[in-house]
């Protein structure tokens, strides 16, 4: 599944609901763990233990047996608010630009970014660390990727 910036953004609004914003997206992944370092809490994984759907394996050659690839939702144990896989599977769209302008570092890239939050099945340890959830990366709007997703909010009325 590929899905742009603007697929997410017309389901969120043909739900009736939005895409997150970055702010929104890190307390719920946090699961009330204010401040912590992964959305299960301060310490990495113990040896052996699998709490999140990140590249276990020797990076980027040999993934462990059901690693390397998207799981089912639910395959790791919900955060403190109920909300499954907020660390690795998929990078999730915000609607937060990465940066107001475009880059001058990076002149090639002529297309806006958003910040893309959560991390994928493809972050490891050895690499990236981005599963956890202060982490962020800039996507092109107009490009999807077979490791980016989405999930959408609701906001209560205004009275």
């Amino acid at each position: 599944m590929h899905v742009a910036y603007e697929d997410a953004a017309a389901f969120a609004d043909w739900a009736g609901k939005a895409l997150p914003t970055e702010a929104q997206w890190e307390l719920a992944a946090r699961g009330g763990l204010d401040g912590a370092a992964y959305v299960w809490g301060d310490e990495p994984e113990a040896a052996g233990e699998r709490l999140a759907n990140y590249w276990h394996g020797d990076f980027p050659w040999r993934a462990e047996p059901g690693y390397g690839t998207t799981a089912p939702v639910g395959s790791f144990a919900p955060n403190g608010h109920g909300l499954f896989d907020m660390a690795g599977n998929v990078w999730e769209w915000t609607s937060d630009w990465y940066s107001p302008k475009l880059d001058p570092s990076q002149p090639q890239f002529k297309v806006p970014r958003k910040v893309l939050k959560g991390g994928s099945f493809l972050c490891a340890d050895s690499y990236c660390l981005r599963y956890r959830p202060a982490a962020r990366r800039p996507q092109m709007i107009d490009t999807g990727m077979s490791h980016v997703g989405f999930r959408c909010v609701t906001t209560p009325p205004t009275p």
